[in-house]
C-alpha cells in the first residue's frame, strides 16, 4: 500500500482526502459562519443576488463571493437543502490544498517521499479539517494562495515558462483575494516572500521582474474588481460594512501578542512532532537540507509574528500557518523515518515513541473511554460503536507493532489511517451527545404552524444565521428600536428572543399575543439562548 501511495502521490492524496471527508460530510451541526455562507448562496439562487450579495435580503459585503458562488453552483446542481452538497466545495478545497502542498514540497525539496508526507500532514491537521465547518471561506483563500505560491516559486526559481507561471500565480492569488479579501496576502504571501528573500536572495531576479510585476497587476485586477464594482454601485452600504469590519481589527476579540504561541497545537495529530520540528538548533543539525529547512522555519515563524501584530485574534486565523508548518514538520518526520531503525532507544527517539505511542494508546483504550463517557447515550449506536472500537484497537496495536520493529514509515501511514478512521467511524457517534430534551427544530415551521393557520411569520430583532438558514427563506424583522413596526396582517406569527419578551407589553391594545411554541436549535444540553426563539401568534382584535 505504501509503495502505491509513493508511486501515485497526487492520486493517493486525493483518495485519502475523499475517504476522510466525504462519508460524514453532512454529520456536523451547521455553524454560524457556515449558515451565513449558505444563506447568501441560497439568495444567489433564489433571488439572483450573485454580485450584490445579501443575507436575509440585506447587503452582505463582509466577504467576497467566490466561495459562495461555488457553494451556490453545487447547490444548484445537487440540491440547495443538502448539507453534503453545500459543504462539498470546501471539502474539495482541502483535497486541492493537499495536492498543491505535495506539488510545492516536491518543487522545494525534490524528495517525493517527504512531499507525500507534507501533503498528508496538511490534510490531516486538526484545523484544516475543522475549518471547512467552522469558517469555510478560510480554506478557499489559503488553498488558492498555496497554488499561487506554487507557481510563484517556479517563477522565482526557473528561467523557463516565466509568463505561464506568472499568469497562473496571478490567477490563483486573485482567487484567494476573491475568497476573503487580502487576508491570505498578509498571512501567507508576505511571509513566503520575506522567507524566500532571506534564504534564496531572489537571485537573477532582474530578468523576471516584468513577469512578476504583471503577476501583481493581474492578481489585483482579478481579486479587486468585485470590491470596486460594489463600492461604485452600492457605496453607502459598502462603506458602512467596510468601516465596521476594519474597526474590529483593533477593538474586537483583542488578545495579547503571545496568544498565538501555541499555534502548533492546531495541527492536532502532529502537535508534538510539529513543536520539536520548530526547535531550530536541534533540527537544523539533523535534516538532510538545512537551507530548505531554514526556509520553511522562517515562513512559519514570520507568519505567526505577523498575525500576532494584529490585535484581533482567533484560533482559526492560524490556518495559514499550518501550510508552512506542514513542510517544516515533514523535515523532522523524514529525518526520524530515515534514522529510526539505526538509532538505539535514546533521547532523540523519545518524541517519536511518545507521539506515536500516545495515539496507539488512545486507539487501544477507545472502547473503554467511549463506553465510560457515552454509556447512557449509545442506544441505537451500539453497532457503530462496536465497529469503531474494533478498528481503533486494531490501528493502535499496529502502531505499537511498527514502533517495536522500528518501522516509523509504516507507523506514520498507520497514524494517517487513525485520522481517516476517526472521521469515518467515530464522527457519527457525536449524535450520542445530542442531549437537549427541549430540542425543537425550526425547519418545519412553514410546513406546520404557518400552513395550518394560513399565516406569515416575522421576527422581532435579527434571527441568528443558523435559525435563519434552517427556517428556509428570508424573514422580515419588525423591530423598530424597542417597539413594533406592525404589519397589516390580521394574524401573523412572531419569533422573539427571551431577552425581548418584556417588549411584548409594548404591543398596542389593538393586538394580542399568544404563545404557540418554542424553537430550540441547541443539540447539546448546554443551552445558547441565541439559538432559542419563542413563537407567538399575534392577532389584531
Amino acid at each position: 500500500m505504501i509503495k502505491i501511495i509513493e508511486k501515485y502521490p497526487t492520486i493517493s492524496i486525493v483518495i485519502i482526502s475523499l475517504l476522510m471527508l466525504l462519508p460524514n460530510l453532512d454529520t456536523l451541526v451547521v455553524t454560524i459562519m457556515e449558515a451565513r455562507n449558505f444563506i447568501t448562496a441560497r439568495e444567489m439562487v433564489n433571488d439572483g443576488n450573485w454580485i450584490l450579495t445579501t443575507m436575509n435580503g440585506l447587503p452582505r459585503y463582509e466577504k467576497p463571493p467566490l466561495p459562495t458562488w461555488l457553494t451556490a453552483l453545487s447547490g444548484m446542481l445537487f440540491g440547495m437543502k443538502s448539507l453534503f452538497t453545500l459543504r462539498l466545495p470546501a471539502a474539495l478545497m482541502v483535497v486541492f490544498s493537499g495536492v498543491f502542498m505535495y506539488l510545492l514540497s516536491f518543487k522545494i525539496t525534490s524528495n517525493k517521499h517527504q512531499s507525500v508526507i507534507n501533503g498528508l500532514i496538511l490534510i490531516t491537521s486538526f484545523y484544516i479539517i475543522g475549518i471547512i465547518n467552522e469558517a469555510p471561506w478560510d480554506i478557499f483563500t489559503h488553498g488558492f494562495m498555496l497554488a499561487g505560491i506554487y507557481y510563484l516559486f517556479q517563477l522565482f526559481q526557473n528561467q523557463q515558462n516565466r509568463w505561464r507561471n506568472s499568469l497562473l500565480a496571478a490567477l490563483f492569488i486573485g482567487f484567494s483575494i476573491m475568497s476573503k479579501g487580502p487576508v491570505s496576502l498578509f498571512a501567507m504571501f508576505l511571509p513566503f516572500m520575506i522567507s524566500y528573500g532571506v534564504v534564496f536572495k531572489f537571485k537573477s531576479f532582474k530578468s523576471k521582474l516584468p513577469a512578476f510585476m504583471a503577476c501583481i497587476i493581474t492578481f489585483l485586477i482579478i481579486g479587486g474588481w468585485w470590491f470596486l464594482y460594489v463600492r461604485q454601485v452600492d457605496s453607502e452600504a459598502f462603506i458602512k460594512i467596510a468601516e465596521k469590519e476594519t474597526s474590529r481589527w483593533g477593538n474586537y476579540n483583542v488578545k495579547p501578542f503571545y496568544y498565538y504561541w501555541s499555534f502548533f497545537t492546531q495541527s492536532g495529530l502532529w502537535t508534538i512532532l510539529a513543536f520539536i520540528g520548530l526547535i531550530y538548533p536541534y533540527i537544523s543539525k539533523r535534516v538532510s537540507n538545512k537551507k530548505l529547512y531554514r526556509f520553511s522555519f522562517l515562513w512559519t515563524v514570520i507568519a505567526v509574528v505577523l498575525l500576532s501584530l494584529i490585535p484581533e485574534k482567533k484560533s482559526r486565523y492560524l490556518v495559514p500557518v499550518l501550510f508552512p508548518l506542514a513542510i517544516n514538520t515533514g523535515f523532522y518526520i523524514e529525518y526520524l523515518i530515515q534514522s529510526f531503525k539505526h538509532t538505539s532507544f535514546k533521547k532523540n527517539t523519545y518524541p517519536a515513541y511518545f507521539n506515536f505511542g500516545l495515539f496507539a494508546l488512545i486507539g487501544i483504550l477507545f472502547p473503554i473511554i467511549g463506553y465510560l463517557l457515552l454509556e447512557d447515550q449509545l442506544n441505537g449506536l451500539w453497532l457503530n460503536f462496536g465497529v469503531a472500537s474494533a478498528i481503533m484497537v486494531a490501528i493502535g496495536l499496529l502502531i505499537l507493532y511498527f514502533l517495536k520493529i522500528k518501522d516509523l514509515k509504516k507507523a506514520f501511514y498507520t497514524k494517517i489511517a487513525f485520522m481517516v478512521s476517526i472521521t469515518i467511524f467515530v464522527l457519527p457517534m457525536q449524535k450520542a451527545l445530542y442531549s437537549n430534551p427541549d430540542f425543537n427544530e425550526i425547519n418545519n415551521l412553514k410546513k406546520t404552524i404557518e400552513k395550518e393557520r394560513q399565516i406569515k411569520s416575522y421576527t422581532f430583532g435579527d434571527l441568528t444565521p443558523e435559525l435563519l438558514w434552517y427556517y428556509g427563506e428570508n424573514i422580515t424583522d419588525i423591530k423598530n428600536n424597542n417597539s413594533f413596526n406592525l404589519p397589516t396582517d390580521k394574524q401573523f406569527g412572531l419569533l422573539i428572543a427571551k431577552q425581548n419578551l418584556h417588549l411584548l407589553d409594548n404591543l398596542p391594545n389593538t393586538h394580542s399575543a399568544k404563545l404557540i411554541d418554542e424553537f430550540d436549535m441547541n443539540y447539546f444540553k448546554k443551552k445558547r439562548e441565541r439559538l432559542v426563539r419563542k413563537y407567538y401568534l399575534i392577532t389584531k382584535k
